[in-house]
């Protein structure tokens, strides 16, 4: 299931210098959520397993049956929208899984996200969206007009763009450094301003829901794009700096203001 990857010289550059300790795996299957027995074999490969759990009370009363696993003791690896790699830090040392899904992707973006996730482990940051909204996760639901799987969908969106901020002078940074990540880094933000330049016109005409519309739009944040309201509020060192409290009140904002 699992085998230790090969990284290439600027992979393994950014991993001594954000998570040294970081153990990267190559996957034989593709997957969201590992199952439990292929989760309990990295017992095999790592010095110990540390299973997070957070607070019932934090779940809304209408939430995916794998979020409230996750939030449980159950040793839960991988949630929905975590991408073609994954990380975490439920592992000693933490543990980043490239996905049996990137076959056939272009290697340079490959090294550029398994880089991507060795910086997001630097960060010290959560490994999901429930450990970073903490209770808020509830005043976030109650703020959305959607049902669990789109509020999910958003969250997971929010997360990401949160981490974008935190993540992408690093990238930005790589022009000199490692001009094959950054090269990726930057082609991966073309390729997605198209979209993120048509949302409003796709969101007028019901083309984009709105839980599609947050996730293009919060990947677009890593890269630095022009986003259009009511994204563009989530581009500002207010949401770096204030996190989880603000992401609640731009969802608050944004739904009061169509409702009026």
């Amino acid at each position: 299931m699992f085998e230790q990857r090969s990284l290439s010289e600027e992979v393994a550059t950014v991993r001594e210098e954000h998570a040294p300790d970081a153990l990267v795996l190559d996957c034989e299957t593709d997957f969201e959520s590992l199952p439990p027995g292929r989760a309990e074999d990295l017992g095999l490969l790592v010095d110990s397993l540390d299973p997070l759990s957070y607070p019932d009370e934090w779940l809304p009363e209408e939430t995916p049956e794998l979020l409230r696993r996750f939030a449980s003791t159950d040793f839960v690896v991988g949630m929905p929208g975590d991408g073609s790699v994954a990380w975490t830090r439920q592992t000693v040392p933490p543990t980043v899984f490239v996905k049996a899904r990137v076959e056939g992707s272009p290697e340079e973006f490959v090294d550029f996200l398994v880089a991507q996730a060795l910086v997001e482990v630097g960060t010290c940051e959560p490994e999901h969206f429930l450990g970073f909204f903490d209770g808020e996760f509830r005043d976030l639901a109650a703020a959305l007009p959607y049902d669990s799987g789109s509020v999910y969908q958003i969250a997971a969106a929010l997360y990401d763009a949160y981490l974008g901020l935190q993540t992408r002078q690093v990238f930005g940074g790589w022009a000199d450094t490692n001009p094959r990540l950054f090269a990726a880094w930057e082609d991966a933000g073309e390729r997605i301003e198209p979209r993120v330049d048509g949302l409003p016109s796709a969101m007028a005409r019901d083309e984009t829901d709105f839980a599609d519309a947050t996730e293009l739009a919060c990947a677009a944040v890593k890269h630095g794009l022009d986003l259009p309201a009511p994204f563009a509020a989530l581009d500002t060192s207010a949401y770096r700096d204030h996190g989880a409290a603000y992401a609640v009140k731009w969802a608050e904002k944004t739904f009061e203001h169509e409702s009026e």
